[in-house]
């Protein structure tokens, strides 16, 4: 008897550990989380409701990766790198600038382009810097901070001879600036609007009235982008999760492009590696 105790002992034993390693799998698999910092108001990029497209992508990456989803609902304002990522508050991004300095970039997901905006019904929209009214027209913008002129489509508009007509919507107010720009171009306070494409495009099913949204080439001779390829930022020390999100953007190309689709994005070409070099090498 005495000499099958041990036996029995260290089956026991063999069992408790093979019990413990299985039932530790499920909780070890479970305790990966991505934690994402977004805006909560920002449709169509991201809402506290998660349905935004940025919410879309990010839902298919944290399941890619085999990820709990966590948001942590911030404005992106002013040194929201060192008030997000950098104090922990989240690991990751959506929708940066490939390249951006303050953080590393993941492979880029998209490329997209500031566009003209325009009501369908308009007899003479506005598509091109070259227009002959651009100083009699009254033309919305997005404004960042508190300089018109620093953003692209402000610049290109001083550039062709449109300054007292250039109306500013702040990005920080009551809801998306292109929410508002697009309300005010449908109820007839302005003539067309000159904003980024990727936000264009959602307004133009969500309108009073129909718009139609067409690319914005920049000003001859401008040197300033109007292109930008699109990635998601993550903590420079981070890379294996860079690592593992290239991978997950990768295999889910195609859904991706999927929900790109779904809320109309405008895409430009391919978003190449080059391309976002060059961007970054152009970026004032």
């Amino acid at each position: 008897m005495s000499s099958r105790c041990p036996d029995r002992a260290v089956a026991r034993v063999a069992l408790a550990i093979a019990l413990g390693v299985a039932a530790a799998l499920p909780a070890t698999a479970a305790e990966r989380v991505l934690r994402v910092c977004a805006e909560p108001d920002n449709l169509p990029l991201s809402s506290a409701r998660e349905n935004g497209f940025e919410n879309r992508i990010a839902r298919l990456l944290a399941d890619e990766i085999g990820a709990k989803l966590v948001y942590a609902w911030e404005p992106q304002r002013r040194a929201f790198v060192r008030k997000t990522i950098g104090a922990d508050v989240c690991d990751v991004w959506m929708g940066v600038p490939a390249g951006f300095e303050r953080l590393a970039t993941t492979r880029p997901y998209y490329r997209s382009t500031y566009v003209f905006l325009n009501r369908l019904d308009a007899r003479e929209p506005l598509r091109s810097f070259a227009d002959s009214r651009l100083p009699t027209l009254r033309i919305g913008v997005q404004l960042i901070g508190d300089d018109l002129a620093a953003t692209p489509p402000a610049l290109g508009l001083a550039r062709a001879g449109a300054v007292d007509g250039v109306v500013g919507y702040p990005v920080y107010g009551d809801g998306p600036a292109v929410a508002r720009i697009s309300a005010d171009l449908a109820a007839g306070k302005l003539d067309a609007a000159l904003v980024w494409g990727p936000q264009a495009g959602y307004f133009t099913d969500h309108a009073a009235v129909p718009l139609t949204v067409t690319a914005a080439a920049a000003p001859q001779g401008f040197d300033i982008p109007f292109e930008f390829a699109i990635a998601i930022g993550v903590r420079k020390d981070d890379a294996d999760l860079r690592r593992d999100l290239d991978a997950a953007l990768e295999r889910r190309a195609r859904d991706i492009a999927a929900v790109l689709d779904a809320y109309h994005v405008p895409r430009v070409g391919a978003p190449t590696l080059a391309m976002h070099a060059a961007d970054r090498e152009r970026r004032p």
